[in-house]
């Protein structure tokens, strides 16, 4: 095995035991983005010099025995929508391919005080306005979209070419690319990983995440960025938290509901099938299975759209006016389109918003973890804009990824996918568990469990 196949919790282990350098970590992880990157596009811009020279820090203060925790000397990617001091962040549009960060931002400052080391920028759907991430190819099938928006940062720990990385979640952007590349994406709480020099796409809505290989590796990212900065008006007062999943895998006595409704309607039997043996397994580790009824449902579509549009087309207010064309076709249509939008159409948008938040509260009263698929439909084909359901029914590609996973973003609620197999054609299906406000470790402890009960994973077979 080599060193880039190790997950971060492994990795972390060797690191500090001594068995393996931060330099050697690096270099493996440089010599596998070298081979796989061409196939896939996952990086906008690589930084071997400024890694190698962080890597050889991280060993000095190895051997000096001092250890600034479990990401030291960890090869990590950034979204391109993430600041690094000194560098670009192109958020993947020509809109910004003058821009230099100033500063770091927040979890970006964070992660290098906990000694990882940046590998690169990974590519976003611009803006982070998409669900597809169109000049990356998915990490298991080059002809297979890869999902989006954070379809860089998944296909990089998918493929090896990073230990782990972050990206963000407006509507699902970290849970659908993580479902459809077969690793592990976290969406915390709203506000609980500050915001602070990440570009925005809807600020009511954006989230910072994590991509990891392992449940373990996602908790100790988390408590790595997580905790309160004063310049994120969003940011949540919430007390530091250690985040790993302790415990033998036993849920005696967890609720775990199983939505009668919504969920898996319109799903692919398959997806359908792969996750209800996730649930059995739930299940056989001692959980009690509830079933319960989402509520709102049709208008979730609706407030997710009648929030994101418009706080969209504000951000980009004056680029829209002053360049245009150089957006891609497809984002700014959708910018446009915010300009119809009225503020009566808004403010019914955030008053559904409020009414689902309260609906949800009385709906986690009455289980511990809600578990579901994260998408109804494992990766499709290149360019292929829509899905038939087997009643006839068309459904646009973005709308079909983003129907199961915007609740959690419009309620802000906790959410985590993990994989839970592969469909006849080999492509990975994702579970997704949603839990209360702030209930991460709670997700991580049952997300950890059910991947105890499965063979480890190894990376997607590039060739």
């Amino acid at each position: 095995m080599q060193p880039s196949e190790l997950s971060l919790t492994a990795a972390a282990d060797a690191v500090r035991e001594r068995r393996l350098s931060p330099v050697e970590l690096v270099d493996s992880v440089l010599d596998r983005i070298a081979r796989v990157e061409p196939h896939l596009g996952a990086y906008v811009t690589v930084t071997a010099q400024r890694a190698r020279s962080a890597a050889r820090a991280a060993a000095h203060e190895a051997v000096a025995g001092r250890f600034r925790g479990p990401l030291h000397g960890i090869p990590m990617a950034l979204k391109d929508l993430i600041d690094v001091a000194g560098m670009a962040t192109t958020a993947s549009s020509r809109v910004r391919a003058d821009h230099r960060a100033e500063a770091d931002s927040t979890v970006a400052a964070r992660l290098s005080a906990g000694g990882a080391v940046l590998v690169g920028k990974t590519e976003t759907h611009e803006f982070a306005y998409g669900l597809t991430t169109p000049q990356t190819r998915n990490a298991w099938d080059r002809d297979r979209v890869a999902g989006g928006s954070s379809g860089g940062s998944a296909v990089a720990v998918a493929a090896g070419a990073a230990v782990f990385a972050l990206g963000t979640d407006t509507g699902g952007s970290v849970r659908v690319p993580a479902a459809l590349n077969g690793v592990v994406g976290l969406k915390p709480t709203y506000g609980l990983v500050p915001r602070h020099g990440v570009t925005s796409l809807s600020w009511s809505l954006d989230h910072v995440g994590t991509l990891t290989r392992s449940v373990e590796d996602a908790a100790l990212v988390l408590s790595a960025v997580a905790g309160h900065d004063p310049r994120d008006q969003s940011s949540l007062s919430a007390a530091g938290e250690d985040y790993r999943p302790g415990g033998e895998g036993d849920l005696t006595g967890l609720r775990v509901g199983v939505p009668g409704n919504y969920y898996f309607d319109r799903v692919h039997p398959e997806v359908e099938s792969a996750v209800r043996r996730a649930v059995d397994r739930l299940q056989a580790l001692g959980a009690r299975l509830v079933e319960v009824e989402i509520p709102m449902t049709r208008y979730i579509q609706a407030t997710h759209w009648g929030l994101m549009v418009p706080e969209a087309t504000a951000c980009h207010e004056r680029t829209l006016r002053t360049v245009p064309d150089l957006y891609e076709p497809d984002v700014r249509v959708l910018l446009e389109a915010g300009e119809l939008l009225s503020a009566g159409d808004y403010l019914r948008a955030q008053r559904a918003r409020t009414l689902m938040r309260q609906e949800w509260a009385r709906m986690l009263n009455e289980v511990d973890v809600i578990a579901a698929p994260t998408v109804p439909v494992t990766a499709v084909p290149a360019g292929e804009s829509s899905v038939t359901w087997s009643d006839g029914t068309e459904e646009s590609v973005s709308e079909a990824y983003v129907r199961l996973s915007s609740p959690a973003n419009i309620t802000g609620v906790p959410a985590l996918s993990v994989p839970v197999g592969h469909d006849r054609a080999g492509l990975p299906i994702g579970m997704q568990l949603l839990g209360r406000p702030l209930a991460e470790a709670l997700l991580l402890r049952v997300g950890h469990a059910y991947e105890q009960t499965e063979p480890a994973r190894g990376l997607a077979p590039v060739g």
